[in-house]
């Protein structure tokens, strides 16, 4: 519940951020250098950065930023090893085997390295059209994309072992005797059993995703300024460490919260939505 509280003001603050901005009257973007390293007071609570602008509105903006690429990267990730799991756990045999070296394959790669190659390949090159590939938003998808892509193997194993179990079951041989099919054996019987342990994967899977996010921003192959993320705020201040640690501190911080959130939300939710956790 305490993870669940946090992530939801963090969120809520997040999105509220041009609200905030707009009761302030500040600007995360406005550069204003005859305002540098301004302390805290009522207009910038949290003081300004190196330009001038206001440090608060550029965590909020960031956060939306890190918390969408977590959620939606933990979503597309548990629905890629649901279906990768789903089909190896059910289906077995030679399909089983395939699959699964080829989990244990991208499980094998060394992850950071892979993921520096893919951030850093050229998307006009890829056939990505130049004003997407030069557009703000682009970096967003690509990140998006980048840790699914390594991101589903836990789910994917995850699912594939549950299967294995659950297709052997009477409900499932007393459903094939009615006539059901494969598809519908799937949908219908194995998926909604396989619902609590996919909600728990994808739970702590957002706390890696954002920090994969963070460290790719930091390396500056992730989200580009002047869009403000977790990650690249630290890159920023990585300079400013000594003269004003402050700048370091509030998105490391922040980091730190939200992926500690996430796996008490992760652990508490495998504790309440098991049926064999015993309570006393």
């Amino acid at each position: 519940m305490g993870g669940a509280i946090v992530l939801m003001v963090l969120a809520l603050g997040s999105a509220a951020a041009p609200l905030i901005e707009t009761s302030l009257a500040v600007d995360a973007r406005a550069v204003d250098l005859l305002n540098r390293f301004a302390a805290p007071s009522a207009v910038h609570l949290l003081g300004t950065d190196e330009l001038g602008r206001d440090v608060l509105a550029r965590l909020l903006h960031g956060g939306r930023i890190s918390l969408v690429v977590g959620l939606a990267a933990a979503v597309l990730s548990a629905i890629i090893g649901t279906a990768i799991g789903l089909v190896a756990g059910f289906y077995g045999g030679r399909l089983d085997s395939i699959l699964m070296r080829f989990t244990d394959a991208i499980i094998a790669l060394p992850l950071l390295p892979l993921l520096i190659v893919l951030a850093a390949l050229d998307l006009e090159k890829l056939g990505v059209p130049p004003d997407l590939a030069a557009s703000e938003s682009i970096g967003l998808y690509r990140i998006i994309a980048i840790v699914s892509l390594v991101g589903w193997t836990t789910v994917a194993r995850l699912v594939r072992g549950a299967a294995l179990v659950l297709r052997e079951q009477l409900f499932i041989q007393a459903a094939r005797a009615q006539g059901a099919g494969n598809a519908r054996i799937i949908l219908v019987h194995i998926l909604p059993n396989l619902a609590t342990n996919i909600i728990v994967a994808a739970t702590l899977a957002a706390g890696n995703m954002i920090l994969l996010e963070s460290v790719l921003s930091f390396l500056g192959l992730g989200i580009h300024p002047p869009v403000p993320s977790w990650g690249n705020l630290l890159n920023n201040a990585q300079e400013l460490i000594w003269s004003r640690p402050a700048l370091a501190l509030y998105p490391g911080l922040l980091i730190f919260v939200t992926v500690i959130s996430l796996n008490f939300l992760g652990d508490g939710l495998r504790d309440a939505l098991d049926p064999r956790t015993i309570r006393r």
